[in-house]
Formats: C-alpha cells, sequence, structure tokens
C-alpha cells in the first residue's frame, strides 16, 4: 500500500485499532478534565472508534486499484473531464476536518479510458486518511498517471478546512484551491489553459 510512513499504525485487525482509538479517547477526556463515565461521554469513545475506522478506512486500500478496470476506446484522443467529485477528510496536523470538491482532467492515450465512478472511487479512497490538500491533489494525479499513462492529467482541489475556521485565525468561508498538472498540461501552455478554464467550469 502506498504511502504509509510509519509501521506503528498497523495494528492487525479492525476490533484492536477499535479499542487502541478507544483508550486514546479516554485519555484524552480526562486530559481535558471530563469524565468519561458520565452519561454523555460513556460511548463516546467507541462512536469515536468507530467513526475514525471508517473515516480513515483509506489507510487500508490501494487507491490505484480502482483504475485497474481499463477499457480502450480507439481513436479517442480528446480530454475527459470529471467535476465536482465531494470530498470530506481530515487534516494530519489537527486531525480536523476539510471538505471540498476535486476536478479530474485526463487525455487519454491510445485510446486507454477508465470508468468515471473509478475516478471519484479514487478520490474517496485518497481522501479517507489523514491528509494535507496540496498531497491529496497529488497523489489523484499519481494515481491517474500510473495506471492510465495518459498524456496528460490535471486536478484542481478547492476546499474548505476547519483548522482555519474554527481555530486560529478563524477565517470562515476561507477556501484553499491547489493545482497539479502532468505531462502535456505542463507542456503545452494552450491546451492547459483550455483544460485549467473547463475545470473551473468556464465557458
Amino acid at each position: 500500500m502506498d504511502d504509509i510512513p510509519n509501521d506503528r499504525l498497523h495494528v492487525s485487525t479492525t476490533d484492536e485499532r477499535r479499542e487502541t482509538i478507544m483508550k486514546a479517547v479516554t485519555d484524552i477526556l480526562v486530559a481535558l478534565g471530563e469524565d468519561p463515565e458520565r452519561e454523555g461521554l460513556r460511548d463516546t469513545p467507541s462512536r469515536v472508534a468507530k467513526m475514525y475506522t471508517d473515516v480513515f478506512s483509506g489507510l487500508q486500500e490501494d487507491a490505484s486499484e480502482h483504475l485497474k478496470t481499463v477499457f480502450t476506446e480507439d481513436g479517442h484522443d480528446e480530454i475527459v473531464i470529471v467535476r465536482d467529485i465531494a470530498f470530506h477528510t481530515m487534516c494530519e496536523h489537527h486531525l480536523l476536518p476539510f471538505f471540498g470538491k476535486a476536478h479530474i482532467a485526463y487525455l487519454p492515450d491510445g485510446g486507454r479510458l477508465t470508468g468515471l465512478s473509478k475516478l471519484a472511487r479514487v478520490v474517496e479512497t485518497l481522501a479517507r486518511r489523514p491528509q494535507l490538500q496540496e498531497r491529496l491533489t497529488g497523489q489523484i494525479a499519481d494515481a491517474i498517471e500510473t495506471v492510465l499513462r495518459p498524456r496528460g492529467v490535471m486536478v484542481l482541489a478547492e476546499a474548505r478546512h476547519m483548522c482555519m475556521e474554527m481555530r486560529g485565525i478563524k477565517a470562515h468561508g476561507a477556501k484553499t484551491v491547489t493545482l497539479v498538472s502532468r505531462g502535456v498540461f505542463d507542456t503545452d501552455a494552450a491546451k492547459r489553459a483550455e483544460t485549467l478554464a473547463l475545470l473551473r467550469g468556464a465557458d
């Protein structure tokens, strides 16, 4: 599996992962001065453990597997674009959510295509990890480039970060935009401009 930085993240079973998370959440509640045995908090560690095993399930998956169902459409050499793929993920710095939309374009080589829903699956899998928006954008492009081997790929992501809105500067409603382009979208200025306009939803 790609990009797992530390063997300590690997616990052998889901039940073991949940037990470890439950203990950690209980410790946090105590450290905050709360009573984890009071009625409102009694089930919080198990709820958080269940949520975290779901929210971070992408750590146990290889996103590129979703793209291995490939078909060929002879003569198709036009850009494929999927816009407005919604995602929710967690900032690895504060474990607070950030969420938004990813827009993907790729220029097939030799008519090599994948199902449109597979692109959304890639985004979903990669988002279900502790993330940085910059890394997420690059990982989406990497997966498409590695498996489909297109002439070019471009990924635009825009998101709101709760670590900016709930704490620190409290910049409510601010959006972060990240862009990654590869292949022909780096070398052909006209193609890059056309594709970027389409990803942004321009006429």
